[in-house]
């Protein structure tokens, strides 16, 4: 009896020498998971907080082209900082920084805005000429914007919200809903080559549209969004059979006959 129980003694000193890292509650060899805001890899961040809106490559996504160079040359890093951290109000952008209510730190905001410039800028992106501001330099008369629309985006995006272009309508109450002034100046200076939208110097036959014409149709454009986008909806109740209302009563002489019911 004295021999087993020092058999069963030694036999428990050695039992975690031989299963070592196997014991229960023990961290295995693996790295360890890391905590969200430790990630600073661009990759990872964008592909978890941007790809969904701009694409997986920064193209053919619903949202801005950030892959094109001409934007990554407008905008500079103040204002490509500040469209992450706050979002841009009046479109589906939201803001990604803690001061925001987003879950990105300052540091994590930095790395994407450093991954988008060495990802996707490039030198002499627009050729040597100037564009107009990223943002309207002074107020807007949206009054003159609606023949700036018809010199410069009807041939492509349709004379009116019912004459549909080849390149769609953004005059479609229900596109308007989803972007604001900033957006269609944007995409007017720096276009969408991933879609075939030209940039500002393209729009109008034989030279670049202007600040004020750029400025006047943003404003324009965005006037002409409806005051409750998408209604009125498709009424699918009979009008005979809303609620409230009597059902004419049937008499005799309304009901056909055998005679006249036969096809």
């Amino acid at each position: 009896m004295r021999a087993r129980h020092i058999f069963a003694v030694i036999a428990g000193l050695a039992l975690p020498l031989v299963i070592g890292c196997e014991l229960p509650g023990r961290p295995g060899p693996e790295p360890e998971v890391p905590r969200p805001e430790s990630v600073t890899s661009f990759d990872q961040l964008y592909a978890e907080n941007c790809s969904g809106c701009h694409g997986k490559n920064g193209d053919h996504g619903p949202a801005a082209n950030l892959a094109n160079p001409e934007y990554q040359a407008l905008i500079d890093d103040v204002s490509l900082r500040d469209v992450i951290v706050n979002g841009e109000k009046g479109t589906l952008m939201p803001g990604f920084g803690n001061k925001a209510g987003g879950q990105l730190t300052d540091q994590q905001i930095e790395a994407i805005v450093q991954g988008n410039r060495s990802r996707w800028k490039k030198d002499n992106a627009l050729g040597g000429q100037s564009p107009p501001p990223y943002k309207a330099a002074h107020p807007a008369d949206p009054s003159k914007g609606q023949a700036v629309y018809a010199m410069a985006c009807a041939r492509c995006h349709g004379e009116d919200a019912q004459h549909r272009g080849s390149a769609g309508s953004i005059l479609d109450g229900s596109f308007l809903a989803l972007i604001n002034e900033q957006t269609v100046r944007t995409t007017i200076i720096a276009g969408r080559p991933d879609i075939g939208e030209p940039d500002w110097r393209n729009h109008i036959p034989g030279r670049p549209m202007t600040d004020d014409e750029i400025t006047n149709v943003s404003a324009w454009l965005i006037a002409q969004r409806p005051a409750a986008p998408g209604q009125p909806y498709p009424n699918m109740q009979p009008a005979s059979e809303k609620p409230g209302e009597e059902q004419p009563k049937t008499t005799a002489g309304d009901r056909p006959s055998k005679a006249s019911a036969k096809p």
